[in-house]
C-alpha cells in the first residue's frame, strides 16, 4: 500500500456523489475511530432543495457509512447557505456546508 491508514479525511470535491466517494476513501485509508472533514455545497447536490434539506440528506448518508456527525457549522454571512469547520471569505459561494465527522467510533473500554 503506497498510503497507511489516515487519521483525516478532508473533502471539498462538490460532487453529487460526495458522501459516497468519502465513504469508499474511508474504508480503504481511515483508521478507526479516525474524522472526516467534508465541504458539502447543497447546489451541486440538488439545486432544487432547500440547503438544509440537502446538509440532512448527506449526513444522513455519512450515517449510514459508519459516520458519526460531531460538527456542522455554517459560513454565512461569508458563504452563503454553506457551513464549514474553518471559515473562507468567498462572498459568492451559496449553499455550502461543512461537517465534521468521526469514523467507526470505537468505545471507550473496548
Amino acid at each position: 500500500m503506497l498510503v497507511g491508514m489516515v487519521d483525516v479525511i478532508f473533502s471539498d470535491v462538490a460532487q453529487p456523489d460526495q458522501a459516497r466517494i468519502v465513504a469508499y476513501n474511508a474504508q480503504y485509508f481511515l483508521k478507526n475511530g479516525g474524522h472526516c472533514v467534508i465541504s458539502i455545497k447543497a447546489n451541486c447536490i440538488d439545486s432544487t432543495a432547500a440547503p438544509e434539506v440537502v446538509f440532512a440528506q448527506e449526513i444522513n448518508k455519512l450515517k449510514a457509512e459508519k459516520f458519526k456527525a460531531k460538527e456542522q457549522v455554517t459560513l454565512e454571512p461569508y458563504e452563503r447557505d454553506h457551513a464549514k469547520e474553518q471559515v473562507t471569505l468567498e462572498p459568492y459561494e451559496r449553499d455550502h456546508a461543512m461537517v465534521v465527522a468521526a469514523y467507526r467510533v470505537v468505545k471507550k473500554g473496548e
